[in-house]
């Protein structure tokens, strides 16, 4: 393992006084003996270059390069809770709570010790964790008077309290809310720079702590820890990390659609040589996109791109928070009709529910046409039937239905039904998401400039090969089960 420096402090022989001392002490002169193994030959320098990487992330107690694995379970099917979700470790010393990804929104919250009303137990099997500030040795709350809260209150539903403390007020779309208050802590990731060298590294940053909770996250069915907002507010933790050159200003995710989902989410790029990328819609405070035409079986449908069009109240927004996805109601009849005209001689059509179903004796692929949402910059997403159908009421005998909703106002929205099984970056220093068809389940390539690196969602051993390049500014996150 390279060679080593020893400092020799022999009393009479290697000490020695020299005149020109500080301050009129004497300089003392340390004989420093460089020392080799008697079977070293040559010096890799790529051993030596990680173990400083790992010196460095410990003196710096920041993120300094490589790759970090989480924790993390979800699946988009609805019958089995209809969300992903990750584990991130917060405070000293560190806690693990499980938080679902959610590009609809900007802030990570996590439900504090203080909330009384709050659910005590999960449907998903998952012990919950509550935050307490007072037992950990380096949380601090955010003051109304700091430089952070005054930006928050500019641009989000914050407050200040009569204790001085930066509060928030958060809405979501299902109607669900929380509120609570700003504090500052570490989180902490363990870091991988090389073959079997791993640096324990954690960065401060601004999340909310949750004391009241409305709709949804009341319901200890689906209760988790709190939500991971990937939004490009400036308090997003991806915000925060890029804007202290720890991780890249990009992140991206592959969620599995099929078993147990999973998939990968990296803060960094996934690259893939069949992406397609199309210009993120400017001053949106969500994920928008210019949706411009819908095709099924190649054949365009009737809707006036009008429709589709940004305005205050209006686009086309991209959500992993949401399970389903939503169509304007001008697109959502005819999207379904031609469905119903491409399957109606192989299958038959029902409502269950309110719902359009269909009974199918036989697979999906072969008798559902495919789907084109067509983007700004000529960027096609290409749905498979699995992409806009999800099981009925096998009790009821629909074994499928359309997994599209018809929007409630002038948004539509892609949720996880469409984005599984499909690489997804959101690259926000270009401004623009890219996407390409992709198993989830399946090595991917992870790079920022040059460098390149392979994430494994096997499950199996962690390998020395991912790792032959290092990559500089990688946050790699398994969803399912470990990288390696």
């Amino acid at each position: 393992m390279g060679f080593f420096l020893i400092v020799l402090l022999v009393a009479a022989g290697v000490i020695a006084v020299v005149n020109g001392g500080v301050g009129g002490f004497p300089a003392r002169v340390l004989t420093l003996e460089r020392v080799f193994p008697a079977n070293l030959t040559t010096v890799d320098v790529e051993v030596l270059r990680t173990r400083d990487r790992v010196r460095h992330a410990r003196i710096l107690q920041r993120f300094s390069g490589g790759i970090v694995d989480f924790n993390v379970v979800g699946t988009s099917d609805p019958y089995y809770g209809g969300l992903y979700f990750t584990k991130v470790k917060l405070g000293s010393p560190a806690k693990e709570f499980s938080v679902q990804i959610d590009t609809g929104s900007d802030i990570l919250w996590v439900t504090c010790s203080s909330c009384s009303d709050c659910p005590r137990s999960s449907g998903f099997g998952i012990d919950l964790t509550f935050f307490d500030a007072g037992s950990s040795s380096t949380a601090s709350t955010v003051s109304c008077s700091d430089s952070i809260c005054s930006s928050i209150i500019q641009t989000s539903d914050a407050s200040c309290s009569t204790g001085n403390q930066c509060g928030y007020n958060f809405q979501y779309g299902d109607g669900s809310g929380t509120s609570g208050h700003f504090v500052t802590d570490l989180l902490h990731f363990d870091t991988i720079v090389g073959p079997s060298l791993i640096a324990n590294s954690s960065s401060s940053i601004t999340f909310g702590c949750s004391t009241y909770q409305t709709g949804s996250l009341t319901k200890p069915d689906k209760a988790i820890d709190g939500i991971f907002g990937f939004g490009q507010h400036r308090l997003s933790v991806v915000s925060q990390l890029a804007s202290r050159g720890i991780t890249p200003n990009v992140f991206s995710h592959c969620f599995r659609g099929d078993g147990t989902g999973g998939g990968k989410l990296v803060l960094g790029e996934i690259l893939d040589p069949n992406m397609v990328y199309s210009p993120l819609v400017p001053s949106q405070p969500h994920y928008n996109l210019d949706l411009q035409s819908i095709a099924v079986n190649g054949q365009m449908l009737p809707i006036a791109s009008a429709v589709f069009a940004t305005s205050d109240n209006r686009g086309t927004i991209v959500d992993t928070g949401t399970t389903l996805t939503f169509l304007v109601a001008e697109a959502f009849e005819p999207f379904v009709n031609a469905i119903n005209s491409a399957v109606s001689r192989v299958t038959t059509p029902v409502i269950s529910k309110g719902t359009q179903c269909y009974l199918v004796t036989s697979s999906v692929t072969g008798i559902f046409p495919e789907v084109s949402l067509n983007f700004a910059g000529g960027a096609a997403m290409i749905l498979k039937p699995e992409n806009y159908l999800v099981h009925g009421d096998p009790v009821g005998g629909t074994p499928w239905c359309i997994g599209f909703q018809k929007a409630q106002n002038g948004v539509s929205i892609l949720g996880d039904l469409v984005l599984k099984n499909k690489i997804f970056v959101y690259d926000l220093s270009k401004k623009r998401i890219g996407w390409t068809d992709y198993d989830c389940s399946n090595d991917v390539n992870v790079s920022i400039t040059s460098s390149k690196d392979e994430l494994s969602d096997s499950g199996s051993s962690r390998t020395t090969s991912v790792l032959q390049a290092l990559l500089p500014h990688i946050v790699a996150v398994a969803l399912g089960s470990s990288l390696w």
